[in-house]
């Protein structure tokens, strides 16, 4: 069944390649969505595809990357909505 997940990221994950391990693991897991960086710190993340493979990928948010902290995700879990080709780094802040 394919859904929809939106996460925050918490903790030390932004200038540590968190947004480049993002889209290689989605990537990896044939994702689609975004990542990009916020003002307060975090990291957002909008991926779809299917459930099993978002679970997957969700483990991989909270490991992060070698230099990175992960101390919190907060993910909500939406409706598969198919607008994305690809998975992207957005600018950030856009």
């Amino acid at each position: 069944m394919r859904k929809r997940l939106h996460a925050f990221i918490s903790g030390r994950v932004q200038g540590v390649f968190f947004r480049d391990f993002t889209r290689q693991w989605a990537n990896f897991f044939g994702i689609t969505g975004w990542v990009r960086n916020v003002f307060d710190g975090r990291v957002e993340v909008i991926a779809e595809g299917e459930e099993e493979q978002l679970n997957l990928f969700l483990e991989k948010l909270k490991e992060g990357p070698p230099l990175a902290r992960v101390d919190k995700v907060d993910v909500t879990w939406e409706e598969y909505r198919g607008e994305f080709a690809d998975f992207r780094i957005r600018l950030t802040y856009d």
